[in-house]
C-alpha cells in the first residue's frame, strides 16, 4: 500500500498546475496545502488506478484536497460502511469535497438516503451541505428509488431552507430543484408545492430558495414542451 499510495501522490504532483491552483480561489474553495489537479487529470489517474477501497483510505488520511477527490474518485461503494460515511463528513471543509465525494462515491452506497436524515440536523455548514448535497444526487442518479425518500426529503429541506448560511443554503435549492426534475408527477407536483410556500416566506434565506426553484423548474419545463 506503500507503493500504491506513493504513485498516486507522484501522479497528483506531476498533474498539478499553477493555473488549477488558482481556479480554487476563483471557485470559493478553501484548501490549506491544496496541489492545483483539475477534475479531468483526478479521472485520468482514477481510471489508472482502478478502484482500490484500501488506497482511497490512504489517500484520505494524508488530508490533502486533491488526494482526497482521489480517494472519492477510486474508493469502492460497496465497501464503503457508515462509519466511514461519518468520518469522511467529519472531515469535509469546503464544498468542492462535499459535492465530489456525495456525487462520485456516496449517492451510490446503501446508506445514503439514512445518512441525509442524520446529517440534516447537523450545525456545521459543510456536514449540513453534505446532507443535501447528496439528497440532491441520489435524485439526479438513483432512477430506481420510490417517491417516498424524496417526499420525506422535501420535509427536511422545508426544516433547513431557513439557514442563511451560503453553502448550506445552495445546497438545499440544489436538493429541491433536483426533487422536482425526477420523473414523477407526484414529485414534481410536491416539489413546486414546497417551492411556493418558500417563496412566499417574509424571510430571505427560504424565501431565495423557493424564487430560484421556481424560476428553474418552470425553465425545465419550457425545454421539455
Amino acid at each position: 500500500m506503500e507503493d500504491r499510495l506513493a504513485d498516486a501522490m507522484a501522479a497528483l504532483r506531476s498533474a498539478a498546475t499553477a493555473h488549477d491552483l488558482a481556479n480554487l480561489d476563483r471557485f470559493g474553495i478553501v484548501a490549506p496545502g491544496a496541489l492545483g489537479v483539475s477534475m479531468a487529470n483526478l479521472q485520468k489517474i482514477a481510471k489508472r488506478l482502478g478502484r482500490d477501497h484500501d488506497l482511497a483510505a490512504a489517500l484520505w488520511a494524508t488530508g490533502v484536497y486533491e488526494a482526497r477527490m482521489l480517494a472519492s474518485l477510486v474508493d469502492d461503494p460497496a465497501r464503503v460502511t457508515p462509519e466511514q460515511m461519518d468520518a469522511w463528513r467529519a472531515d469535509f471543509d469546503n464544498w468542492g469535497i462535499v459535492d465530489t465525494v456525495c456525487f462520485k462515491l456516496f449517492d451510490q452506497s446503501p446508506h445514503a438516503f439514512a445518512k441525509i436524515d442524520a446529517w440534516a440536523g447537523l450545525n456545521d455548514e459543510f456536514g449540513r451541505r453534505a446532507a443535501f448535497a447528496l439528497l440532491a444526487c441520489l435524485a439526479l442518479h438513483d432512477k430506481g428509488a420510490g417517491d417516498q425518500p424524496f417526499l420525506d426529503g422535501l420535509v427536511l429541506i422545508e426544516r433547513a431552507a431557513g439557514d442563511d448560511r451560503n453553502f448550506v443554503k445552495k445546497a438545499v435549492n440544489w436538493a429541491l430543484r433536483a426533487i422536482g426534475l425526477r420523473e414523477s408527477p407526484l414529485l414534481k407536483a410536491a416539489a413546486l408545492e414546497t417551492a411556493r410556500r418558500l417563496a412566499a416566506s417574509p424571510d430571505a434565506a427560504p424565501r431565495w430558495v423557493g424564487k430560484d426553484a421556481l424560476r428553474a423548474l418552470a425553465k425545465a419545463t419550457a425545454v421539455r414542451s
